[in-house]
């Protein structure tokens, strides 16, 4: 029992060892290497040494998984590196595979796109099946992956597949077949994204998938305004021969009422080539569709 105990407490050391590591600057190392240091890497080997204390340091490492993508994402390095999270997530979730919020938040930290997120949907994907490997019942994987597909890779097709699917699973949602017949029919338009996340915010059990509806139904508003501002500058140029330099102009000519501000209240921007976007600052960003700036890591 001595021999456990220490054996769990050393191991426990070296989670702490990371998370101070981790509060350091990152190196700056050739070849594209960031210099993030995860100093055990094998799932096998961890829940070898764990014994008894897998749910223990399952804990620990998901702790380390959460301030991970929280330091990464409030970075003001346009080149953060989340490259940690998806090796920090598999050590989470195989030494508890029952880890359903590991599952279902890490899949989002690893699809959002740059820099809210680790830009890699692939390996969100990879989550979500070794979680339903897991739990093979759990229809709620089934429809994250048909997320997945639908809100970051925009493959229709495949997100519908995985909608049914889900939908075809023990005492899942009974909405999830007509948005599988939606998805195929219309996918990619705002209105049929719209019509995914309000079923999600009005009929979702868990509170954290509905914050997270609420957030993307805020975001399809944004772009719905900004397509709105885009159509309003075409008609002053129209109409006046040139793009206007503020909202003011607009303004002054009764285009607008007053300064546009987004679903979070920050200003919009008006660009000179006459095309409006989110102020760096709105809680907003990024929104769905946006490229990531030049450089940026997958």
């Amino acid at each position: 029992m001595r021999t456990g105990l220490t054996l769990a407490l050393l191991l426990a050391a070296v989670v702490g060892l990371q998370a101070v590591r981790e509060r350091q600057p990152p190196l700056r190392l050739p070849s594209g290497e960031t210099g993030n240091i995860l100093y055990v890497r094998s799932p096998e080997l961890l829940k070898r040494a764990a014994l008894s204390y897998d749910s223990l340091l399952a804990d620990l490492y998901w702790i380390r998984t959460v301030q991970h993508y929280g330091r990464t994402k409030l970075s003001a390095d346009p080149l953060k590196q989340y490259d940690l999270l998806y090796p920090l997530l598999d050590l989470t979730t195989s030494l508890d595979p029952h880890f359903t919020i590991a599952y279902h938040f890490g899949a989002i930290f690893l699809a959002e796109d740059f820099p809210a997120g680790a830009d890699r949907p692939d390996l969100a994907i990879a989550l979500l099946e070794k979680g339903l490997r897991a739990q093979p019942d759990r229809w709620q994987f089934a429809q994250d992956i048909g997320f997945v597909h639908y809100w970051w890779r925009q493959d229709y097709a495949q997100a519908a597949a995985w909608f049914q699917k889900a939908s075809e699973m023990p005492n899942a949602a009974n909405w999830l077949a007509g948005v599988a017949a939606v998805t195929l029919a219309e996918g990619g338009n705002r209105q049929s994204s719209r019509r995914l996340w309000q079923e999600i915010a009005n009929a979702e059990e868990a509170e954290w998938l509905r914050v997270q509806a609420r957030f993307r139904l805020r975001q399809l508003d944004a772009l719905d305004q900004i397509a709105a501002l885009e159509q309003l500058v075409a008609r002053y140029r129209q109409q006046t021969g040139q793009l206007p330099q503020t909202w003011i102009d607009l303004v002054r000519l009764r285009f607008l009422a007053g300064i546009p501000v987004d679903p979070d209240r920050h200003v919009y921007q008006l660009l000179q080539d006459g095309t409006v976007t989110l102020a760096p600052e709105s809680t907003l960003n990024p929104l769905p569709g946006v490229t990531r700036p030049p450089g940026a890591p997958r």
